[in-house]
């Protein structure tokens, strides 16, 4: 158990964070000095090719290199780039591969390595579905990145990692075949190809009686099952975990047919970020994951385009240190000002959907059980940033995965 003052230091009041600098900024601007976005691979100003360098987190105005297909960074002659494989299909993958020590260039980009299995393109509506699944799978990856976190892939490319490394299944229901089941295993993490389709993602979600489903949050949702296995099992992580989010070891297939047959525990809300969260703990990880990487990428969003929450002219009830997990970390104040800031700037933003008769912005309320275990995650990060974790322990790595429900609504959710 972790010591907690007896009497936790004050949090600093809303609209006093110790910085309104984004982490990483997710706003661009082209040499000729207009704003340009994340997906942009040509400027609408001054017509300049872009492509964005995931090292540096920026899109980059561009100038033909010496040799043919090959490009400069505006400003910087000595790195050499291609353009990512994927930049010609249907993905349109606007993504930078620097050249290798020895002159050599991958044929992907660090997103598009992951990729183990894609759907068959020549099939009705495949395409853009998958185009879709790629912009979500590529914001995915650049956070990932940004926050210092491991991301070799396990399908291709000189930086494979075998044994620890991702990849991604998107697949398309075949007939006669078994349903595919969005989930995690091993490092392999599979898309319903049809969670693309905006009408049956929200038939699924209304059936689910989820408040929210994205593909960008079911990326989120499953790199969280990865990232427990790389950051947590096996790991002097582990026994904080247990104390937050409860003993992985329960029986997950009973725990989940408990929840689809019975509900949700009546108080989940007093513990839990959601209701699915409060299925098993390795479901309320993976929630809670999804929502820090929500927050952090919304947040820096937010700070790139001068939107900042100490700012907004809005009362919110802020959370004090007596909710962390650790609230002596140096960086509690830090930490506890940005989930302050959230509220203030979620709840603006709910209004702004509600103005527009649209769901809300951030349908979610944090209870203070929540806020330890966000620390807890972001703690793990901050940690992974500069150390990866040992190798996965095949004793203690969790059995594949059941799904997320996507592609199947169970009999007793319909």
């Amino acid at each position: 158990m972790t010591d907690v003052p007896e009497t936790p230091p004050p949090a600093p009041p809303h609209g006093t964070a110790p910085s309104a600098m984004p982490r990483v900024p997710r706003s661009y601007r082209c040499r000729c000095g207009r704003p340009v976005f994340f997906r942009n691979s040509l400027c609408n100003g001054c017509g300049a090719a872009l492509g964005y360098e995931a090292e540096r987190g920026q899109v980059l105005a561009l100038e033909p290199g010496p040799q043919e297909r090959t490009w400069l960074a505006d400003g910087d002659p000595q790195t050499l780039y291609r353009r990512c494989g994927n930049f010609d299909t249907v993905a349109g993958c606007n993504w930078l591969v620097a050249a290798s020590a020895d002159g050599s260039f991958q044929p992907l980009c660090r997103a598009c390595r992951l990729n183990h299995t894609i759907p068959d393109l020549t099939q009705p509506d495949h395409a853009e579905l998958w185009r879709r699944i790629e912009l979500a799978q590529r914001r995915l990856v650049s956070q990932l990145i940004s926050l210092g976190l491991p991301v070799a892939s396990r399908a291709a490319g000189d930086d494979m990692d075998a044994k620890r490394g991702l990849m991604f299944d998107v697949l398309a229901a075949q007939p006669g075949a078994p349903a595919v089941m969005t989930g995690h295993a091993s490092g392999l993490i599979t898309l319903n190809l049809e969670e693309a389709d905006d009408a049956v993602r929200e038939r699924t979600r209304a059936a689910m009686r989820e408040p929210y489903r994205t593909l960008l949050g079911h990326f989120r949702h499953e790199v969280g099952h990865y990232y427990w296995d790389r950051l947590v099992a096996g790991t002097p992580w582990l026994d904080g975990y247990r104390e937050l989010f409860g003993d992985e070891r329960a029986d997950y297939a009973a725990a989940l047919q408990r929840h689809y047959v019975e509900g949700p525990a009546p108080d989940w809300a007093q513990r839990h970020v959601s209701s699915y969260a409060s299925t098993h703990p390795w479901e309320d990880w993976a929630e809670t994951w999804a929502h820090y990487l929500h927050m952090v990428d919304t947040h820096d969003t937010a700070l790139s385009f001068g939107l900042d929450a100490r700012a907004v002219a809005i009362e919110i009830e802020p959370f004090d240190a007596s909710v962390l997990w650790r609230p002596d970390d140096p960086g509690a104040a830090e930490f506890l000002a940005f989930v302050n800031d959230w509220v203030a700037l979620t709840s603006v933003l709910n209004e702004l959907s509600r103005s527009m008769g649209q769901h809300d912005f951030y349908p979610f309320v944090l209870p203070r059980p929540v806020v330890a275990k966000l620390q807890f995650v972001h703690l793990v990060v901050q940690g992974a940033a500069t150390e990866l974790a040992a190798p996965i322990d095949a004793a203690v790595e969790p059995p594949a995965e059941a799904p997320t429900p996507a592609a199947v609504i169970p009999p007793a959710a319909a």
